[in-house]
């Protein structure tokens, strides 16, 4: 997915783990760009409902770069830079997943009832 250009200049590397496998990564990485260059984007992450997401924009606004860094869960992958030793776990299962579930199914209704739409922001 990911490829260095050929006339880059060479980046110091360093060792991460994902999901307990340890991997050389060039420094200027983000964790989430480290994951897809290793991992791929099947099975990035799981969502509450069941599907599988990956990283969608690489610059903090979709969330669906959601990943556990250094046993601190739903952390944006793609906004934390890699650094030697660090910890990464892909969040695959049930708990994971569902800690990350937003309550939006009234988001439009609790805005009706506070008097704003979108001419007040």
């Amino acid at each position: 997915m990911f490829k260095r250009h050929e006339r880059a200049t060479a980046t110091p590397e360093v060792t991460i783990t994902i999901d307990g496998a340890p991997y050389q990564v060039p420094s200027t990485l983000s964790v989430a760009a480290a994951v897809l260059m290793h991992q791929g984007a099947a099975g990035y992450r799981r969502h509450a409902a069941g599907g599988h997401r990956a990283p969608l924009c690489m610059m903090g606004v979709c969330h669906d770069c959601l990943i556990t860094i250094d046993d601190a869960p739903n952390r944006q992958g793609c906004l934390v830079t890699v650094e030697q030793g660090m910890r990464v776990r892909r969040q695959l299962d049930e708990a994971a997943a569902t800690a990350t579930r937003w309550d939006t199914a009234n988001h439009a209704s609790g805005d009706e009832q506070r008097g704003r739409d979108d001419a007040d922001l």
